[in-house]
């Protein structure tokens, strides 16, 4: 492998990121918000949500990804590249996290709840300073699952011409007739990425631990 190879592995590495990460910042919050929508069972909302959450699993990350770049054209929205590969992870990862987020819901102590109220704490109080932080703790490992597998299945993107780090890979091993090294340096580089995660995941939890032990 050259230096341009290299280079491009790199350079979709930083697209894989940067997709990844811009899905994950979108899909987790929206995703806890239809979890609010389902576990309060809002009227007309719940079914909606249900409906719409049930749909976009149901459905492959690469068909949703062809049917928001190609279909939309047809009724006049015109969708670019970068932006439906960002759109199609992110509303993935917002169904699949809104079922993580609902099961921590499901499982939170009613008690706590009642007790805050009791105390003259209103919905978004109770919410906002008893709920949300045990939230997140118990949630937490099911969210980076979630995470890591929304980074795995970001090839899914090359389907639509973008230039992430498989595609690139693809690529320079079709030019080269040497497929193993670029598939290498970019199963590497997934490791990394990934393992990075993981990291910080254990790192929030271990603040979190000895902050309640404190």
């Amino acid at each position: 492998m050259s230096e341009g190879d290299i280079l491009a592995i790199i350079l979709g590495a930083f697209n894989t990121i940067a997709i990844s990460a811009i899905a994950i910042v979108i899909g987790t919050p929206l995703g806890f918000i239809l979890a609010l929508i389902r576990w309060g069972r809002v009227p007309v909302l719940n079914g909606v949500a249900a409906v719409l959450v049930s749909l976009l699993r149901a459905t492959p990350s690469v068909t949703l990804m062809l049917l928001v770049y190609f279909a939309l054209p047809t009724i006049n929205i015109e969708v670019p590249r970068f932006a439906a590969a960002i759109a199609t992870l992110a509303l993935g990862s917002m169904a699949y996290n809104c079922e993580i987020w609902r099961g921590a819901l499901i499982a939170f102590p009613k008690e706590q709840i009642e007790a805050a109220a009791a105390f003259g704490m209103r919905a978004p109080q109770r919410l906002r300073l008893v709920i949300l932080p045990q939230l997140v703790r118990s949630a937490l490992p099911a969210l980076v699952n979630e995470m890591t597998l929304l980074i795995k299945v970001s090839p899914a993107v090359a389907v639509i011409g973008v230039a992430e780090m498989t595609r690139a890979a693809v690529r320079i091993g079709a030019s080269t007739y040497r497929p193993v090294p670029p598939f290498v340096v970019a199963l590497l580089t997934y490791m990394v990425i990934i393992g990075a995660l993981v990291l910080a995941q254990r790192m929030l939890e271990a603040r979190q631990a000895a902050r309640a032990a404190a």
